[in-house]
């Protein structure tokens, strides 16, 4: 599989299954778009600011389902293995894109698996493992939620800069070699992650040392 960032604003999501991987995954999607569950029942957990529809669709039914919402994505994560191939079939037939929970390993074409992520601001960081081990992506992703603390923040600082500079008279690589300059400074990091310190002074010093050839 290839790890692609998909833009889905305005689209709609729809997820069969109310259990608590159909609520995890319709937490996550609907943050950023219109997700819509579909389910007999919905277990006692968080789906976010999800749809909930409560209805119990057979195989055939399916298809309707994408009819009325036309998703861009769907989620069979239902435990009646019938519905669950129905759902794949329909977005197959529909050209829109499947995520199935019910398994892991091999995938066909147009199946995506939903990663763990780490956000901070613009800035995410995803961890899949295929599907394979749920567990391993969690773990990882916990690892790594520190380290990226700032992360936005730094993003921010860094487009401004980038903008600043092309006003500049310093030539293209000299541009990218005070940005980097100013991502890899330990002072500006902390600096974003304290209250105690001006982030932009601090930047402004990495760049100026660039320019003189001291950093």
């Amino acid at each position: 599989m290839i790890p692609l960032v998909h833009d889905l604003s305005g689209e709609t999501i729809l997820v069969f299954g109310g259990g608590p991987v159909g609520a995890r995954k319709a937490r996550r999607f609907a943050r950023e778009t219109r997700t819509v569950v579909v389910s007999p029942e919905f277990a006692d957990c968080d789906f976010g600011d999800a749809e909930l529809v409560r209805a119990s669709p057979a195989p055939d039914d399916i298809d309707e389902w994408f009819a009325r919402f036309a998703p861009a994505l769907a989620v069979a994560a239902t435990s009646d293995v019938d519905v669950n191939d129905a759902v794949v079939e329909a977005a197959k037939t529909r050209g829109a894109l499947v995520n199935r929970a019910d398994r892991s390993g091999e995938r066909e074409a147009g199946s995506v698996v939903v990663p763990a992520t780490v956000d901070d601001g613009d800035v995410s960081v995803a961890i899949t493992t295929g599907g394979s081990s749920p567990a391993l992506s969690k773990y990882l992703r916990e690892r790594i939620e520190d380290e990226l603390d700032g992360a936005g923040a730094m993003a921010e600082l860094t487009a401004n800069l980038r903008a600043e500079l092309k006003e500049s008279d310093r030539t293209p690589a000299e541009r990218r070699d005070a940005i980097r300059a100013v991502v890899r400074d330990p002072s500006v990091w902390k600096a974003l992650r304290s209250a105690d310190t001006n982030p932009r002074r601090e930047a402004a010093r990495v760049i100026r040392n660039t320019k003189r050839g001291d950093s």
